[in-house]
């Protein structure tokens, strides 16, 4: 098996042009199975169509049930050891640095369940959903809500105000007409101190969790309050063990459960909620409030970030941050995302948003990124300055 972590010096296409072996999804002149790829597009020209830009993921888009299943199984592994660990170590400090690389792990267990949710993790649909479940467990996840409101909604209207909800900006009128206490939590919210609380209340709490029927309509499923209930059950089995974990070791319950279940979930929420901040939140990211011009813009380029790390951090995270070709395909499996973000980057120059992290960005762009202008099409902060001012 090609590994995934190889990557193209260059792309040279056309008839007597050389080709550089080191990359895994190019075609070679013995090899007429893959589909020759096109000369990267100029930045000034029209961007292709949807379909069109797939087809040049399309080779690597190639799911293995074995991989899958040892991803999950490693992954679970991790977790329930994690867990015994923040009861069973000797030192407290030990105890909590296990619960942290739990809380970690739980967001690594959520990125399979993602993959599963979206179809890409296996070929098997019934036995995605299946592992997309079991993935889900630790973050306290409902499966089917999950897959309305992301793959539906949020993947359907990316970035198209009053649709997509999530990381939604609001404008400086919206802004204003808040109540005080909304408009405290916005401020939080966009602080860059607290994606981890908007996670929690916004998106797990408000509409994970035992949603009111009355705010869905006619989007109702019975399947949605099982799956709340199968979240529910599992919480209730975790917490259980950690007490029975508390009394067999003489320890203090809510210590245990601090630990073993409380700062886990509390690292869990803020890894979703920078992530997800980090991927729809730049300068450069536009947002509309306008369907035709949503559409004109192809926002499944333009809409997200990706986000680079040193020390090899996105694998670590199951290259979840390679977020763009994610949104260009979503049956591209997260083994095979980084291969697929380096043809995008390659055949469309300029076109990407690609971003080097670092703290010092991060909260510039949390000063800068408050508010969004439709009318001028760009970031303001609460003052309404524009983000290449606020910046």
């Amino acid at each position: 098996m090609t590994s995934i972590t190889t990557l193209p010096r260059r792309l040279r296409y056309g008839a007597g042009l050389s080709f550089d072996r080191t990359a895994p999804f190019m075609q070679s002149p013995l090899d007429p199975a893959r589909p020759e790829l096109p000369a990267p597009l100029a930045p000034d020209a029209p961007l292709p169509h949807r379909k069109t830009i797939r087809g040049w993921l399309a080779p690597i888009v190639q799911r293995s049930t074995l991989r899958a299943l040892w991803l999950l199984a490693l992954d679970l592994a991790l977790f329930a050891a994690l867990i015994a660990g923040t009861v069973q170590l000797p030192t407290w400090w030990l105890q909590l640095a296990s619960a942290l690389a739990a809380g970690f792990v739980i967001g690594r267990l959520f990125i399979i369940g993602h993959d599963a949710c979206h179809q890409s993790l296996t070929p098997h649909r019934r036995l995605n959903r299946w592992l997309g479940r079991i993935a889900f467990l630790p973050s306290l996840t409902a499966y089917s809500l999950w897959d309305m409101g992301h793959n539906v909604v949020h993947h359907g209207f990316t970035n198209l105000k009053g649709v997509d909800f999530v990381w939604a900006p609001a404008t400086q009128a919206e802004y204003r007409a808040m109540p005080p206490l909304r408009r405290l939590c916005e401020r939080i919210y966009r602080s860059g101190w607290g994606p981890g609380l908007y996670y929690m209340v916004e998106i797990w709490w408000k509409k994970m969790m035992f949603p009111r029927r009355s705010g869905m309509g006619n989007s109702y499923r019975p399947v949605f309050t099982r799956d709340c209930l199968l979240v529910t059950g599992f919480a209730a089995l975790w917490i259980a063990a950690l007490v029975a974990g508390a009394v067999a070791t003489d320890q203090a319950v809510w210590r245990v459960l601090l630990l073993g279940f409380v700062v886990p979930m509390v690292f869990w929420f803020h890894m979703m909620g920078f992530v997800i901040y980090g991927h729809h939140t730049h300068v450069k990211v536009k947002w509309h409030d306008d369907k035709a011009a949503w559409q004109r813009a192809q926002p499944f380029v333009s809409t997200t970030v990706h986000l680079t790390f040193p020390l090899r951090i996105g694998a670590l995270i199951h290259h979840i941050m390679e977020h763009t070709a994610h949104h260009v395909d979503m049956s591209i499996p997260l083994y095979k995302l980084k291969e697929a973000q380096a043809v995008l980057e390659q055949l469309l120059p300029e076109r990407i948003i690609v971003q080097r992290f670092s703290w010092k960005w991060y909260f510039a762009t949390a000063r800068a990124c408050k508010l969004y202008d439709f009318s001028r099409q760009c970031w303001t902060d609460f003052q309404g300055r524009p983000a290449a001012i606020a910046a």
